[in-house]
């Protein structure tokens, strides 16, 4: 079962404590590669457990090393010695053998024994925890007792066969670092909530599907995949979801193997890439000039808002052949991207500020092309403040490459959430009715209306979302009656409160000939 909120809250109040000087920015480096290394070294030895018929995994290995590495590697693609287990760790720690080359050493062993196969997946994983900085410490020792701290507090979770504690627990501490790491540190993670929107709208209707494939080629954390794959039936069983992400970041991309992983993500299922999407097109695209993308049944992105690139020579990008977004804004080249890896019969999902919905130029001439072709199935607004990394309201837009209707779906959801103290939440029962409203595709009174082809013409191909969902609320009507009633009363009250002050005002005697002079003044402003 996942920590309870309490148990959560307790772990995030003794990261803090040993955190020190560290910043979160940095510290979620060595806590996540201390957490996957434990999270790999316990399924190591569980899998020893189960073949070793009672042998220590140190007996298996002295009897003949090079069968024992061989057959663990082919079977968990990676390969963790004797002395290099997290269990070892403890073990040193607890009779005061532990040194932080311990660590070292054996994340040299790790990084050798990585099976062929395996490399996309392990290689660099943990190249983000510098156990040389002297931010852990001025020397080994001070470093030794930095990492010591990080152990232990790892040490106190306990993990079921059953249960994906571990992945839970990475998922929420992703998202308290985004929160408490300062704007930047938000672009490696969606909310919960927004990614639950875009899940469940993507697989309805296709829980059930088998060899489904997912794409995100601005994954961060991996956390949407992660959500979307957990409305599928048979996300559990290997092989029935592929999972195929990119990422800029080299420390976010090495976050997103280790979240997959950890929440159950055998390795050989995972396809992700650390490279610039949108100079470098992937899955396939053109190979040797011939355009091959890969398709996927679904694709998903919270790409950076409004983002900075290289757009010259972008007219024979098969991508962008619907528009080449302007230098200043790449909002379309990600929702572009998105679309051409989309297959004719999936669905895909992307969260972009407004402005996409009617600046004009470059992306407006974008925007006619998609409506025109069908591809804008649903415009669903979003409130303000829900995001760690922004103030500013979003919205989800959901394309489809072969639609036949040519209507679109607008939802103004910005007036239903929770507000939190810096933030806006949106609740369980706002999620669903979103949700609901996209699948019953019909208007609702001042939250949802389904608008024609003709009226989106009518309105020069501008989405805004005012112009189709109208929320205002009149004012009930002015009881001109009472308001007179009203102000006779206050008059009378003025009245009194005067009369009253001026009796005291005339009781009133000046102590000296200056108080005297000023009681004189206001006694006449009185009058």
């Amino acid at each position: 079962m996942a920590l309870s909120a309490k148990k959560e809250a307790l772990v995030w109040k003794t990261l803090n404590e040993t955190r020190g000087k560290i910043e979160p920015s940095e510290y979620k480096n060595y806590i996540f590669g201390i957490m996957f290394y434990k999270y790999l070294s316990d399924k190591a030895q569980n899998w020893v457990q189960s073949i070793s018929q009672g042998a220590s995994w140190s007996e298996i290995w002295q009897q003949d090393q090079q069968r024992a590495a061989t057959y663990m590697q082919s079977n968990l693609g990676y390969v963790i010695q004797p002395g290099d287990l997290f269990s070892d760790w403890q073990d040193a720690i607890n009779t005061d053998k532990f040194n932080v080359m311990m660590m070292s050493d054996a994340m040299a062993h790790f990084n050798q024994g990585i099976a062929p196969k395996a490399k996309t997946a392990f290689v660099g994983i943990f190249a983000d925890m510098d156990l040389t900085s002297t931010r852990l410490g001025n020397n080994t020792q001070a470093r030794t007792a930095t990492i010591t701290d990080m152990i232990n507090l790892m040490s106190e979770i306990e993990l079921d066969e059953d249960s994906d504690v571990l992945g839970d627990l990475y998922e929420y501490l992703i998202g308290m670092f985004a929160a408490n790491s300062g704007a930047k540190a938000g672009e490696f993670y969606t909310p919960h909530q927004v990614s639950e929107i875009m899940a469940q709208i993507l697989t309805s209707g296709r829980e059930d599907v088998d060899n489904y494939s997912l794409y995100d080629p601005a994954m961060g954390s991996g956390s949407l995949l992660l959500t979307t794959a957990n409305y599928m039936h048979n996300a559990g069983k290997q092989g029935a979801i592929k999972y195929y992400g990119q990422e800029l970041i080299t420390t976010t991309y090495n976050l997103a193997r280790m979240n997959l992983m950890m929440h159950g993500v055998e390795y050989n299922d995972i396809h992700l890439r650390n490279a610039d999407t949108l100079n470098s097109d992937w899955p396939d695209g053109v190979v040797d000039g011939v355009d091959a993308p890969r398709m996927f049944d679904a694709v998903m992105a919270n790409p950076p808002y409004s983002l900075r690139w290289d757009n010259q020579d972008r007219e024979n990008d098969p991508r962008f052949r619907m528009g080449v977004a302007p230098k200043s804004k790449a909002d379309y080249s990600f929702l572009l991207h998105c679309l051409y890896h989309l297959k004719q019969d999936g669905r895909m999902a992307i969260v972009l500020p407004h402005g996409v919905l009617f600046r004009g130029a470059a992306e407006g001439k974008i925007r006619k092309n998609l409506l025109d072709n069908h591809n804008i199935s649903a415009v669903i607004g979003l409130p303000e403040k829900i995001f760690t990394n922004t103030g500013i309201p979003t919205v989800i837009l959901i394309l489809e490459k072969n639609r036949e209707n040519d209507d679109v779906l607008f939802i103004d959801a910005s007036k239903d959430f929770e507000k939190a103290k810096n933030s806006n939440k949106l609740r369980k029962q706002d999620i669903n009715k979103i949700v609901n409203a996209y699948l019953d595709h019909k208007d609702v009174d001042k939250y949802a209306h389904v608008a024609s082809m003709d009226e989106i013409v009518e309105n020069d191909y501008n989405l805004n979302i005012p112009r189709y969902v109208d929320t205002f609320e009149e004012e009930p009507p002015v009881d001109v009656q009472k308001l007179v009633d009203d102000m006779h009363e206050l008059d009378q009250q003025e009245s009194e409160l005067t009369a009253d002050i001026k009796m005291m005002m005339d009781e009133l005697v000046g102590t000296n000939p200056e108080a005297q002079k000023t009681l004189e003044l206001l006694k006449k402003v009185l009058k």
